[in-house]
This record gives structure tokens, sequence and C-alpha cells, in this order.
């Protein structure tokens, strides 16, 4: 049988108590500690009836786990991430990996060198769409990818600007730093590796500081380009959510709109439809495209994230989102930023 790792959970939050659930649901991990000295901790702790600590270091020190999710706020992430790699634990970083590119590359680098595996909780990687479309990618039926459009166009209501204070009308609580960071991870994770962005923004609905409206250019380093159009003040549903349990986030897998069209010089698949249409002969405009549908079986993202987590800390798998690709995700987050602040093209590298 299948050994069962030691998994803690650092962070009481809803983040937190997620995980939580799914450490406790799973057949690969048994639920070692929650870490959060606040009352939410103890009330989750006393859930599920496990030990409570109020920090990394009492935990480390007094029963070391296999393995630790960082459900922390984010400001916390780069050092919780860099006490467990000193303490040689695998940990799981809930997104984004740091704080800012700067502190993230820290982390991983230190990971890296102590060679104790650092993953990003980027969820959507693990989601079956996901692992779908990149096969029929990699399995050359598109031919070269050349090109990616993308949306993620929703609407928040009034409400979600009111809680917790004004905190989220201000720059840099918009959809870029907020939202954007599980699209770029999806398409980095579907192209490769982006060299530059431009970008633009405006707030002509709403008028707060923070933007309500956002374009893009990518310039791939294989050479295909990509657009993205992302508002969050749009009456559309040409946005998607990878999670079977989130329906009302947007159009449901298998539905008729799409927010992805990843083109290649053969063929193109359109997300979340998992529509592939290619040529049958030679390709040229005047012969007809034949379509076809890809299906899949639905499981939840975040408990096959859990599964190969444990995996990984067994040493039976390699990270599938690892800290270096959360670092790639927050530069090119960052880079789109910069981009719209000074109205021209930021090199990645740069």
């Amino acid at each position: 049988m299948m050994s069962q790792v030691r998994i803690a959970v650092a962070g009481a939050g809803p983040s937190g108590a997620r995980h939580t659930e799914e450490v406790d649901a799973s057949e690969s991990a048994v639920l070692a500690a929650i870490v959060d000295p606040s009352p939410s901790g103890t009330e989750l702790a006393a859930k599920y009836g496990v030990p409570q600590y109020p920090s990394l270091t009492e935990l480390i020190a007094t029963d070391k786990p296999d393995g630790i999710i960082l459900a922390t706020p984010s400001r916390m992430h780069v050092d919780g991430g860099l006490q467990c790699v000193a303490a040689g634990v695998p940990v799981l970083v809930d997104k984004p990996i740091g704080h800012n590119v700067i502190a993230a590359t820290r982390l991983v680098k230190a990971g890296e060198r102590a060679r104790v595996p650092v993953l990003t909780g980027h969820h959507r990687n693990y989601a079956p769409i996901m692992t779908e479309a990149r096969e029929i990618i990699r399995s050359g039926v598109l031919g070269t990818v050349i090109g990616v459009s993308g949306t993620a166009m929703f609407y928040k209501p009034d409400e979600y600007f009111d809680v917790g204070g004004r905190w989220r009308r201000e720059p840099g609580s918009g959809p870029i730093l907020l939202d954007f960071t599980h699209e770029i991870n999806n398409v980095l994770s579907l192209i490769g590796d982006i060299a530059t962005v431009m970008a633009a923004t405006s707030n002509p609905t709403r008028g707060f500081p923070a933007e309500d409206t956002s374009a893009m250019i990518f310039y791939f380093a294989n050479g295909a380009l990509g657009t993205f159009l992302l508002l969050d003040a749009a009456a559309s549903a040409h946005s998607w959510e990878h999670q079977p349990a989130r329906q009302d986030a947007g159009p449901s897998i298998g539905s008729d709109e799409d927010a992805y069209h990843i083109v290649g010089t053969q063929a193109s698949l359109s997300m979340p439809t998992m529509r592939v249409s290619t040529y049958e002969g030679s390709p040229s405009s005047s012969q007809p495209l034949t379509t076809s549908r890809h299906g899949m079986e639905l499981s939840h993202p975040l408990t096959i994230q859990m599964t190969h987590f444990a995996d990984v800390i067994r040493g039976d798998a390699h990270p599938l989102c690892s800290g270096r690709d959360g670092l790639k995700t927050l530069q090119v987050v960052e880079a789109i930023v910069e981009s719209a602040r000074i109205g021209r093209p930021v090199d990645i590298a740069n």
C-alpha cells in the first residue's frame, strides 16, 4: 500500500480551511497540525482533532511534518517558505509565490540550492481540462503554435468594493494583481515562457484608482504572439473557472462560451469548449475545417493537487507547478503593471 505522508497546514483562513479539508480527505496524506495562533486556528485544529501551533518555528521544533502547505497571507509566503526549506521540509506555497519578484526569487533559489521541493499553489494546473489541453498541444495536432487570444471578462458587484474597507478600490487591488495570476499561469503552462509584454489599463466604469479594464500583448520566447482582455466590470460570459464546484464563476466546462483560443499552423484549440478545429487536407482558408470536441472526467483540481504534493514529498513525482513556475508568473504580472505604467513594452528578463 502507498504510505501516507504527514502534512501540516499553515493558515486558518478560507484558503487554509479548504486545504485542510483536502488533506483530511486524501488517501495519500494525513493532517499533522494547524499552524495559526488565532481563534480560527484553534477552531480548525479542534474540528480535525490535530495539534495547533502558533508558528512554523514551534511546529518544526516540536513535530516536524513531511510537508507543509502555506495558506498564509501573501506577505508571509517567502519567510514561511524559507523556514520550510531550511528545515528540509517540502512546501506548497499558495499563490502568489511571494509578494514581489525580488523576495520570491530568494525563496525559489534557496529551494533549488537545498534541493527541497517548493511548489506554487496555482491549482488550475491540475484541472483535467488543463491536462487535456497540454496533451493536445504536445501531441503536435495543432502544428506549430503561433498565437493565443484570451479573455477574462466578469463583473464584480458593487458590494465587493465595500467589504473590509476601501482597499479594493486602490491601486494594486485591481484584477491584474488579484485575479490575473491564474490566467498568466495557464498561458505559461500551455504556450511557454513570455519574453516581453505590452499592456494598457483604464478605469472608465467605476473611476476608482484601481483599474477595471486591461489589455495586453504577449511576445512568447518561442515566437508565438498573444493578446488578452481583462475586465472586471463586464456583462460577459467569456471567462471560465476550472473548478467544477464553481459554476457561478463562469460558463461550465463544455458550455458554448470560450475564453482561450490557441492557434497553430495545422489546427486550433478553443477552451473551455475543448473544440479542436483542423483541416483534413492541406491547410488553406478555402478549405473547410473539421471540428471535434474533447471530453474528460471532471475532478476538483485541489484534490488532484493534494495527491500530487504527496507524490512529490515521497519522491515519486516532480513538481508540476514549481516555485520557479510561480516566479515566472509573478514576473509577467509585475511586467504587465510596469508596462501599463510607463506605456512601453517591458522585457521579462529586465
